[in-house]
């Protein structure tokens, strides 16, 4: 249900007020409810459960892309046989790292964090990201290698019908 909110938020089909709604629910009613003030929207266009949700509300519009560009870098261990492995590992850490950046993007990130206080004094504090997502057609734009270091531009196209 949460990545489904997630989801419907970046999509735009979802208001602030309905994501307060009881998030206990497995199923959202895909019926438009009924208003009681008028769309103040051009052509009066409902396309949420909750009411008027404009077209220009949305981060992805119906009928159009996004491109999202990263750039991912890496480097190259201190420990290769020659330099064409170093560049090769170097390469294929920016292009994981691109990925990721690709997946935070459009998926989000999880973040988790502790406190261990002990006599009003933070002991120990600790933070953890996580994102989970399924990346397909990626593209590598541009890649650079200078002083052990590969930066990798990256670049997906995503559309609205992708995600319904």
């Amino acid at each position: 249900m949460k990545y489904s909110l997630l989801l419907a938020a970046f999509l735009g089909t979802l208001t602030f007020s309905s994501l307060s709604a009881d998030e206990n629910s497995d199923e959202m009613n895909s019926e438009p409810m009924e208003r009681n003030e008028p769309c103040e929207c051009p052509n009066d266009q409902v396309i949420a459960p909750t009411g008027c949700v404009c077209d220009t509300q949305r981060v992805l519009q119906v009928n159009k892309t996004m491109v999202v560009s990263v750039v991912g870098q890496g480097v190259s261990p201190t420990t290769t046989d020659s330099p064409a492995q170093a560049y090769a590992l170097a390469k294929r850490a920016a292009i994981a790292d691109g990925y990721r950046l690709i997946a935070e993007k459009v998926k989000g990130v999880r973040v988790d964090g502790r406190d261990l206080i002990k006599n009003m004094m933070v002991k120990r504090s600790t933070v953890r990201t996580a994102v989970a997502a399924m990346v397909k057609n990626a593209n590598i734009v541009e890649t650079s290698f200078k002083d052990g270091l590969c930066e990798v531009e990256m670049e997906i196209v995503v559309s609205y019908a992708a995600f319904q």
